[in-house]
């Protein structure tokens, strides 16, 4: 490395170490501020992205035109777009967050020792969140939002292909801080696209941010798994599957799988994966199969033949294509789409159309996704949809936080012994 070399990284360390000074100070005040306080910020975000609208989609504009030179896939450029049925939907994420009960304080148990010492154990922030994610700019809506209703500081760091579109959403958020008189510090952006600046927040920076949460494909949660020095919140693949059981009723079948595929292919909850119980596939899959097929997506067959689809790959299962393109595989009961889902499956989510309630239960029961569904679209995975206003990503690890992320899985706990003199024998 040369001495130049050596003095741009000096620079860009010292940038990160000064984001990191930043958001400890500002979690110390977060944790004094009140209930009312981090509430009024929120509220006066959504009304700056609902006032800012023109200018979040002037940079959003600018942030395609490079993503289409660049020759972004269809599917990224459907995760980055926006357009204002999606600005509002920001605003109204963040003002549903606004409803939500505040975590931070609350006592989750409380007991009384025979000595007399009184124990409760009570959520409190996590701390200093750092949060990389990739094409979507209402990411930075959400987790800001989510932070900062969980009392927690967040330092974000969005993709490249977004840059424009989540700078302009964060100067909403921070005049929501201003407004409510809480640092602006709280919700802060990496103010660089230089990968290293990465390697410092994931390597560098313990001692002033307390856990990651990385959103995006699978080289992005590779690279924050194998490089960080720091609790990491997981979130791998969503390699989604939907069972059509053999006692599964067609039109709620052809509905389910359509909207589980189609209704937006580049989320981490679109299904990637249909399997089709061979005693049902003969009256089921055509007609699901044509609903596909008339909707544009590409069919991949395995175990069956489908007028216009290709054969199956064995890379095809697995695989998270994140565009209209599915695997199709036909199995032998129950016994084989668990042991199909438990091989090539992520731990995302993982959905069973049957009417037989005795297979729905095996099937919730013996899988370990962090989403499990019965007669319902692999797309409900979203904090939004399950009532918790958004979400930071859906955790698939099994320590701390499995499913949506949201405020409530921002927060740990502590414990608070209250006596009166007791001393330990």
């Amino acid at each position: 490395m040369s001495t130049v070399e050596k003095a741009v990284r000096a620079d860009l360390r010292e940038q990160m170490f000064a984001l990191g000074r930043a958001a400890r100070a500002a979690a110390a005040l977060l944790t004094r501020s009140s209930t009312a306080a981090r509430n009024r910020a929120l509220v006066e975000a959504a009304a700056a992205i609902r006032s800012g609208r023109d200018a979040i989609l002037a940079a959003n504009a600018a942030d395609m035109a490079r993503a289409k030179a660049q020759g972004l896939s269809g599917a990224m450029l459907d995760r980055l777009a926006l357009d204002a049925k999606r600005v509002e939907a920001m605003a109204a994420g963040i003002e549903a967050i606004v409803a939500l009960p505040d975590p931070v304080g609350r006592i989750i148990a409380e007991w009384e020792r025979p000595n007399g010492l009184r124990i409760q154990r009570v959520k409190v922030p996590l701390g200093v969140i750092g949060i990389i994610y990739e094409s979507r700019p209402n990411v930075t809506a959400d987790a800001g939002a989510l932070c900062l209703k969980s009392g927690n500081a967040v330092i974000l760091r969005g993709g490249s292909e977004s840059a424009a579109s989540s700078q302009a959403i964060l100067a909403c958020l921070v005049q929501g801080l201003k407004g409510a008189g809480l640092p602006e510090a709280a919700i802060q952006m990496v103010p660089t696209q230089d990968r290293e600046a990465v390697g410092i927040l994931l390597g560098e920076m313990g001692q002033y941010v307390d856990v990651i949460v990385p959103r995006g494909g699978k080289s992005l949660i590779a690279r924050v798994q194998e490089d960080a020095r720091v609790p990491v919140m997981g979130h791998l693949e969503g390699i989604c599957h939907t069972y059509v059981h053999a006692a599964a009723d067609l039109e709620k079948a052809r509905r389910i799988v359509l909207n589980a595929k189609m209704r937006r292919t580049g989320i981490c909850g679109a299904t990637e994966t249909l399997l089709v119980d061979r005693a049902c596939a003969q009256t089921h899959l055509p007609a699901i199969a044509a609903d596909l097929a008339k909707a544009g997506c590409e069919l991949r067959v395995d175990g069956f033949k489908v007028d216009g689809a290709k054969a199956a790959r064995p890379e095809d299962f697995g695989h998270e294509f994140l565009d209209a393109i599915l695997a199709i595989k036909v199995v032998d009961g129950i016994d084989a789409a668990l042991d199909h889902i438990r091989r090539f499956g992520s731990g995302h989510t993982e959905a069973i159309i049957t009417e037989d309630v005795t297979a729905a239960e095996r099937f919730l029961n013996e899988l370990d996704s962090a989403i499990l569904l019965h007669n319902a679209s692999t797309q409900f995975a979203d904090g939004g949809e399950f009532g918790m206003g958004a979400e930071i990503g859906i955790a698939t690890g099994r320590i701390h936080a499995r499913g949506p992320v949201g405020a409530e899985e921002l927060t740990s706990y502590k414990y608070i012994v209250r006596g009166s003199g007791q001393t330990r024998p």
